[in-house]
């Protein structure tokens, strides 16, 4: 078996601002393996600013892989511990390797195109103005949950937006979930989460920074409104460690993204665990191009979540990869007669 790794750079169509930052660009990262006449793509969708693995030697890590690709799936992974991104392009690589279809992870109704999965609906953040462009396109193209970036411009003009919403469409109607993305400071994060519980909102992702486990603790034990942790779960490795983060803070929900919590194997650990304790979850991407993309809704097709996922990210970039991912009518839906745009891997894969 031959391994390699290539860079990519996903350009976004419009910059997508979150309370870190304005992005611009996507750095990836393709692992192909191939043996004989067979080939398989993985995506390595390290993140930067935010993934554990944002250190220093990340290609070098890749390389590594590719050298001692022999050693086998299992053994790979057991020394990429701190390297979740790389575990999860591992993981995808090697399963497209063994598929009869390279980008048919997960076959199911879903890759069939009989079931579709329900997603939400992005809003970045951005002036009052571009984000009310982006809520208007959002409830025209058939989305009935609204996710909306928040802590990046002032929390009235956030709030007055939300209100809109609110005068127009009943929760019932339109579900709104917001993403701090860890914006709110503890001297008014609970004056926040009363003004944002008056509204009818069904979550919010990461209210404070991540690491403040007493304070999260008690954001989640006031009950002002559902909580989910997100970043909380990045670097968090070990199975004890999970459960004990879990078993402290109680959050109403976790945000699960695979190139960020070490795949689908780690995806499965928190999953379970969250389970037992009676906490709800949903699967995010994490900005990957549609090869990362693809194998997260066919995973997450499999999991029979009725919760609507965050897997609408494929039309940001200018020069993704074109696939058989459609988003039609607030559900991301498999086109199984569009085909996967060949040159454009062999372009990234170059």
């Amino acid at each position: 078996m031959k391994a390699s790794f290539r860079k990519h750079i996903l350009n976004f169509i419009r910059p997508g601002g979150t309370s870190r930052g304005v992005l611009n660009e996507k750095e990836t990262w393709y692992l192909i393996l191939q043996e004989g006449e067979r080939t398989g793509i993985g995506e390595c969708a390290m993140f930067r600013g935010l993934s554990y693995d944002d250190v220093p030697g990340y290609e070098e890590k890749l390389q590594w892989v590719c050298s001692n690709i022999n050693i086998g799936q299992d053994e790979l992974s057991k020394a990429l511990t701190e390297f979740p991104s790389i575990q999860f392009g591992l993981e995808q690589a090697f399963r497209s390797l063994q598929a009869t279809d390279p980008f048919s992870l997960f076959p199911s109704d879903f890759t069939e195109g009989k079931e579709s999965i329900a997603i939400n609906g992005l809003i970045w953040m951005g002036d009052r103005k571009f984000m009310e462009e982006q809520l208007s396109e959002r409830l025209k193209a058939g989305f009935t949950c609204l996710k909306l970036k928040i802590g990046a411009i002032d929390f009235e003009a956030e709030i007055d937006i939300l209100k809109g919403i609110r005068d127009l469409y009943t929760a019932k109607e339109i579900e709104i979930r917001v993403d701090a993305n860890g914006a709110f400071e503890k001297k008014d994060a609970y004056k926040k989460l009363e003004q944002l519980a008056t509204l009818d909102i069904h979550s919010i992702e990461q209210p404070v920074k991540a690491g403040q486990t007493g304070l999260m603790k008690e954001l989640c034990a006031e009950g002002i409104m559902d909580i989910a942790l997100d970043e909380e779960l990045i670097g968090v490795l070990s199975e004890t460690k999970k459960k004990e983060l879990l078993q402290i803070i109680k959050p109403d929900y976790i945000i699960l993204k695979p190139s960020l919590v070490g795949g689908f194997h780690g995806s499965r650990e928190w999953i379970t665990f969250a389970e037992e304790m009676g906490i709800g979850w949903w699967v995010t991407s994490a900005l990957e191009s549609n090869i990362g993309l693809n194998a997260i809704a066919q995973w997450t097709a499999t999991l029979q979540n009725p919760l609507p996922q965050g897997l609408g990210t494929g039309s940001l970039f200018s020069n993704n990869i074109e696939s058989p991912l459609e988003v039609y009518q607030g559900q991301l839906c498999y086109r199984k007669e569009k085909i996967w745009s060949t040159n454009l891997i062999q372009e990234a894969c170059t």
